[in-house]
């Protein structure tokens, strides 16, 4: 007879085993449009099957193994409808996991079937089967860049609260977003600091994506966005340099060449902010999080193992000092998220 631990510990094993078909379930419901679609209401797998040109066994499979999940319910008369989880699949929801779900079920996700590639040799899954890397497959298909932003968004979204009630940004009256994407995370600081102004900084293509965003929240008398390398330089003379879910996407050399870039941009009272996962971070269950343990083998897929990483609050102390950087202050987010302030090193 199975001792209850053992039998309680194989079942777990197999749970997270068949992790996979999880996700994978998911992203087939929003490629599907099955939120959109529930979201007046419940409807029959046979009703649905037609307008999201599905088989209609096969769908009521897929939205049945998902009851469990919490993703849908089920009603007694074989109806089918989204619950308050299954809501954060919607595009309006703030926070929204849709884009997230669009990119594992595309080009990220199929990596995850390489994943032993990359272990046995440290390559790149992702280069693997793309032959490319990842920014420059998204620099080829402005739509699929398109579709990682606004899941970089989301997941911003989901931190912009705790970053903002434990930092003060009205100190700093200049602020530079290195790498700042589509703008989000620098149009939302600027409405939430009314005396500062900004400039993001990211590749040709993104920056046009930022220019949006800044007509849009009316910031275009405070804010500015750029065309840059942050291999070679930056906009100089700012208060404050952010490199927000930066340094994760490089190997150490290519962080500190990022850092050492913004360092000779800074004036001597310039602040660098590193906003990052830790993996080194508790959680508030006790333990540490499980979140940057999933994004660590996530960057490992697609970066193999001398690209990207999650880091401790150690790693990042090195690097900074590698750069010529004073590490400050590390902040330490109920999230997982570290804040990490360096300064220039004095004389």
């Amino acid at each position: 007879m199975l001792h209850p631990q053992l039998r309680d510990d194989a079942a777990r094993m197999r749970m997270l085993l068949y992790g996979q078909l999880v996700s994978r379930a998911v992203c087939t419901a929003v490629e599907l449009g099955l939120p959109e679609a529930l979201a007046s209401g419940r409807r029959s797998a046979e009703d649905l099957a037609g307008e999201v040109a599905a088989h209609p066994f096969a769908l009521r499979r897929l939205l049945r193994a998902l009851v469990p999940f919490d993703v849908f319910t089920e009603e007694a008369d074989g109806t089918f409808s989204l619950t308050e989880l299954g809501t954060t699949l919607l595009p309006g929801t703030p926070g929204t996991a849709r884009p997230t779900a669009l990119l594992l079920g595309g080009e990220v996700g199929r990596t995850w079937g390489e994943f032993g590639h990359t272990v046995r040799t440290g390559d790149s899954a992702f280069r693997l089967i793309h032959d490319l890397e990842l920014f420059e497959h998204l620099e080829r298909r402005p739509e699929r860049r398109e579709v990682f932003d606004r899941s970089q968004e989301a997941g911003l979204r989901l931190e912009l609260d705790e970053i903002f009630e434990a930092v003060t940004f009205d100190r700093y009256p200049r602020i530079v977003d290195v790498g700042g994407g589509n703008g989000h995370l620098m149009c939302e600081l600027l409405l939430r600091t009314p005396g500062s102004t900004g400039v993001v900084v990211d590749l040709p293509g993104t920056v046009a994506l930022a220019e949006k965003r800044i007509v849009e929240g009316n910031l275009i008398d405070r804010c500015t966005a750029t065309a840059g390398d942050f291999f070679s330089a930056v906009t100089p003379g700012a208060d404050l340099y952010i490199l927000s879910h930066i340094l994760h996407d490089w190997g150490d050399d290519s962080a500190v060449s990022i850092l050492r870039t913004c360092a000779a941009a800074m004036p001597a009272h310039g602040r660098l902010m590193v906003i990052d996962l830790l993996t080194d971070a508790d959680s508030p269950e006790g333990g540490r999080h499980r979140l940057p343990a999933l994004m660590d083998l996530y960057m490992l897929s697609l970066f193999g193992a001398s690209g990207g990483r999650e880091r401790t609050g150690g790693d990042f102390t090195a690097l900074l000092a590698a750069a010529g950087l004073e590490h400050e202050e590390t902040l330490v987010l109920p999230s997982g998220m570290g804040v990490i302030t360096a300064r220039p090193l004095a004389g």
